[in-house]
């Protein structure tokens, strides 16, 4: 068989990008990043996508909070103690809330929707991570400006400027166990729209869109996960369309929400 008549099978790697230090305040992730690809013999290259995990731009942005700084409220002290919570973070959890969702302080549940619009447990807040035991880690102020910078920052360190995904850990509405979702996007469509084409069979697609944002987020916990320390993946092969984009196309607007 020649090269030419060889079968074409669609294929996307991911691959963790190893050797980055740990991360302090005022760090620059873009040029952290493209250093330890170069280093590890997976220079950044065009038509690659890099998925960034949350934790990493949170500290570089000082959002790291320490508990004993937090005065909590008496609404929050008084949830606190019927859920047998941490007051100061659950006072944490209300400041970084646009809505509270849901509270259950029989099960120590507190679904908010944050003031980026996410909907997901306790603001995306958590304390896993973090060098001191008596810290939290807020999310980044605005993701989708977090992913143009890292972009901008690797296209000034290799001359490349790959789309960002910033992914972080949410539970599902209706499934166990977590995933990872995208949170903040640059240089990328976050969805591929199928309405209007045609499927394998010859019929036209009417409401298919697939959250491919979402897609590669969890794709990249495969070989970034929770206590590796490996905290970007590189996503090779995946043809996607450039775009100046962010979160909002994924966020359901509350007027379509059957749950809120």
């Amino acid at each position: 068989m020649t090269d030419s008549a060889a079968p074409h099978y669609p294929s996307v790697q991911a691959i963790g990008i190893v050797g980055l230090p740990e991360i302090e305040p005022g760090a620059n992730l873009g040029r952290l990043i493209a250093d330890a690809a170069a280093r590890q013999g997976t220079p950044l290259m065009h038509g690659d996508i890099l998925v960034v995990t949350q934790k990493i731009v949170s500290k570089a942005e000082d959002r790291v909070v320490a508990l004993n700084s937090v005065e909590p409220s008496e609404f929050a002290a008084a949830y606190a103690a019927e859920a047998g919570r941490d007051p100061r973070l659950v006072e944490l959890v209300l400041r970084e809330s646009a809505a509270v969702v849901r509270m259950d302080a029989e099960r120590g549940v507190l679904i908010t929707e944050t003031h980026h619009g996410f909907v997901c447990a306790n603001a995306g807040i958590d304390m896993s991570n973090v060098p001191d035991e008596d810290s939290a880690c807020l999310l980044p102020v605005d993701p989708d400006e977090s992913a143009r910078r890292i972009r901008a920052d690797i296209e000034a360190r290799s001359g490349v400027a790959p789309p960002i995904i910033i992914s972080d850990t949410f539970g599902r509405a209706w499934r166990d166990g977590h995933v990872n979702f995208a949170i903040g996007i640059a240089g990328m469509d976050p969805m591929v729209d199928y309405r209007g084409t045609e499927d394998a069979h010859g019929r036209t697609m009417h409401v298919t869109t697939i959250a491919v944002a979402d897609e590669l987020a969890a794709t990249a916990e495969l070989v970034t996960a929770k206590a590796i320390n490996v905290p970007v993946a590189l996503i090779r092969g995946l043809p996607y369309r450039a775009a100046a984009s962010s979160t909002a196309p994924l966020l359901r607007e509350r007027s379509r929400d059957m749950f809120r």
